[in-house]
């Protein structure tokens, strides 16, 4: 139980945070502060005004000393064993003298956007490093603006020195379009399963893929040998990347300590492969006007709600009961933004 002493130190904690300035919690950030870099990362993901001020000074102090980390996407459907592959990937890179950072969406409810927000739990020996950084959030109601929030988050982390920055997905599904758009590289691990089982995987995910991890590979060693040959013949039937990557298909198991070690071997090969190439900048100069973009659409969504959310709820209404298509029910609610009769 905690005492009163515990509460009034907690509270205290938490106002000295608060009233951090931008120059605190950036000198602090540098300093590699992990409990700063989690004030700041909250500062990020709140949603009051004079917080967003706040936040967006701290970021334009971090970008020009950002940008030095190699950013991996990690995903894959529940019971893959994503967590324990990433803890083994986080410990050997510690091994090899990098600052690791893990980035983990989690599923939230639907009623209550409460989050499991379990990977402290889950990857308890990387999280006792001193190098390593773990910060789970809920994926809320918004894929793209959770993402939005993880791209600032990453930016964060890079000013605060971490080499390696991992982001975890919630699974197999939309939030993996907007996660390959944070990424240098995205990684996709799928049970060892082929044949039929192939059709239930969305072409879009494959796509995305710059390569496939076969888990679990001690458990069914001929089932994980027949998906990677299945994977890779489904990988080559299409369109070649623009970055002239050759995605790979690679098997895992947590019992074998050189399947990770091949597995990063691969992403450096990559990171150097696109490096050279100047690909891997462009990628990123892409990413940013995309996600400007977006911000841009949340913002003008944002204010629609604010300023005019019972003449949505009424236009929203009106789809629901056939009245008007959902084409005219948006350009009503755009000419409400624009300011058009």
């Amino acid at each position: 139980m905690t005492t009163h002493n515990e509460n009034e130190w907690l509270r205290f904690r938490k106002e000295f945070k608060n009233s951090l300035s931008v120059e605190s919690l950036f000198a602090g950030i540098r300093s590699g502060d992990r409990s700063v870099l989690s004030s700041a990362i909250t500062l990020i993901e709140s949603t009051v005004a004079l917080d967003q001020e706040k936040a967006n000074a701290l970021i334009q102090h971090c970008i020009p000393v950002s940008g030095n980390s190699i950013r991996i996407g990690i995903t894959g459907v529940p019971g893959v064993g994503k967590s324990t592959f990433i803890e083994q990937l986080g410990i050997l890179l510690l091994t090899a003298g990098k600052k690791v950072a893990v980035l983990s969406i989690d599923p939230s409810s639907e009623r209550s956007h409460g989050s499991i927000l379990g990977d402290k739990t889950r990857m308890t020996q990387l999280a006792s490093s001193s190098n390593a950084y773990i910060r789970p959030t809920a994926s809320g109601n918004s894929l793209g603006g959770v993402a939005q929030r993880t791209r600032e988050s990453i930016i964060l982390c890079e000013a605060a020195g971490f080499d390696v920055i991992l982001i975890e997905t919630v699974g197999v599904g939309q939030s993996e379009t907007a996660v390959n758009a944070l990424t240098d590289f995205f990684l996709l691990l799928m049970l060892p399963v082929a044949g039929d089982e192939l059709q239930g995987i969305k072409r879009g995910i494959m796509e995305l893929a710059d390569a496939v991890v076969i888990t679990k590979a001690d458990e069914m060693p001929e089932k994980s040998k027949n998906a990677v040959q299945t994977y890779q013949k489904a990988l080559h039937l299409f369109p070649a990347k623009d970055s002239g990557w050759i995605p790979n298909v690679l098997s895992y198991s947590m019992f074998d300590s050189d399947s990770v070690k091949r597995v990063w071997n691969m992403i450096e090969t990559f990171e150097s492969q696109l490096v050279q190439s100047g690909f891997l900048e462009e990628r990123r100069k892409e990413q940013s006007v995309y996600w400007m973009k977006e911000s841009v659409k949340d913002m003008l969504w944002q204010h629609l709600l604010s300023q005019s959310s019972d003449f949505i709820e009424h236009i929203e209404k009106e789809v629901v009961l056939g009245k008007i298509s959902p084409y005219m029910a948006s350009q009503q609610i755009f000419n409400k933004l624009i300011g058009k009769k």
